[in-house]
């Protein structure tokens, strides 16, 4: 999210319960020169909110600024800033505890103290758009990173003589490794190998998406650059693939197709292994009493019927809104 208008977090707020979607981290991306101080801003107005018509925003991600500018993908070069610990600081009270998830190149110069600093805040930190090597990425694991933004993308590659982050987050016990689920982004035979290495409990889907998402053919724009779908990925007029366009009820249908997983462990991969990352498991991914009654109905073909947040609906087919007349719409 590159967007300083409240408005736009609160529209996708309504829409997202029709791709499946009930609660949400709120991803910021950089600012050039800067820290994206308005763009935070922004996103604690929305958290702040006493209402919420649609899906939850739970807290806020930031992609970056501090990630490796070799590996940066779509990100400008002029975002991306070294860590700074009085920076780090700075942002830790702009985002007034809703902070939940920041990435990190680990290898960079002053990463290891924000890393340290993060983890005795609380919050989970994510080691991606990285250039780490194999070594440098355990000990960023031992420093107390637990999760790896979008695997496979945005990072140095697993090699048979160089094998980078990937061999040592496969090799840890704890660490949980996002995957973008749409195909595009990791070939359907390294989503499998990836669900292989981590197991399902520390696989989390997710969607990566952006704008376009759920539209086939668009153009539309990305932080200030023209950006359009082409062959089901949103990318640059270069071609470097800037998000994804994927839903998350067509992410359940591709890890079903595309790995060897049952669909037990599909959900779990979509609910409670975020809520997990998101230090919101108390609450979230789980059916359990005292815990959010978000839910989501489907047919036998895994078609999204009805989008259930917090006990109201906030989605809902024609027939499955007839059949939930006694219960609250959002």
């Amino acid at each position: 999210m590159h967007t300083t208008d409240a408005d736009e977090i609160r529209a996708y707020i309504r829409w997202a319960p029709e791709t499946g979607v009930t609660s949400f981290l709120v991803a910021i991306v950089g600012v050039p020169d800067s820290i994206p101080e308005q763009q935070i801003k922004t996103a604690v107005e929305v958290l702040c909110d006493d209402l919420f018509l649609g899906a939850e925003p739970a807290g806020i991600h930031l992609e970056g600024p501090y990630i490796n500018v070799a590996r940066r993908g779509a990100h400008k070069p002029s975002w991306l800033r070294l860590p700074d610990e009085s920076e780090t600081e700075r942002l830790l009270a702009l985002t007034g505890g809703y902070l939940r998830l920041l990435t990190v190149a680990p290898e960079l110069p002053g990463a290891a103290a924000i890393i340290r600093r993060l983890v005795d805040a609380g919050i989970t930190v994510s080691m991606g758009h990285t250039d780490a090597t194999y070594e440098q990425a355990q000990e960023a694991i031992e420093l107390g990173i637990t999760h790896v933004t979008h695997c496979f993308n945005a990072m140095r590659p697993l090699l048979h003589r160089a094998p980078g982050p990937l061999a040592a987050v496969a090799q840890s016990k704890h660490v949980r490794g996002e995957l973008i689920a749409d195909g595009v982004h990791v070939h359907p035979a390294a989503m499998n190998v990836l669900v292989k290495l981590l197991g399902p409990e520390r696989t989390i889907v997710i969607t990566d998406a952006l704008a376009a998402a759920g539209v086939p053919n668009t153009t539309f724009d990305f932080a200030g650059q023209p950006a359009r779908v082409i062959r089901g990925a949103a990318r640059l007029s270069d071609g470097t693939i800037t998000g994804s366009v994927l839903t998350m009820d067509q992410a359940l249908r591709n890890v079903l197709k595309m790995t060897e997983v049952s669909l037990q462990q599909a959900v779990g991969m979509l609910t409670i292994n975020p809520a997990h990352a998101a230090h919101l498991s108390h609450r979230k991914g789980c059916l359990q009493p005292g815990y959010d009654a978000d839910l989501l109905i489907f047919d036998q073909s895994l078609v999204l019927q009805a989008t259930i947040c917090r006990g109201a609906v906030a989605f809902a087919t024609d027939e499955w809104r007839d059949r939930l007349s006694g219960l609250r719409f959002l």
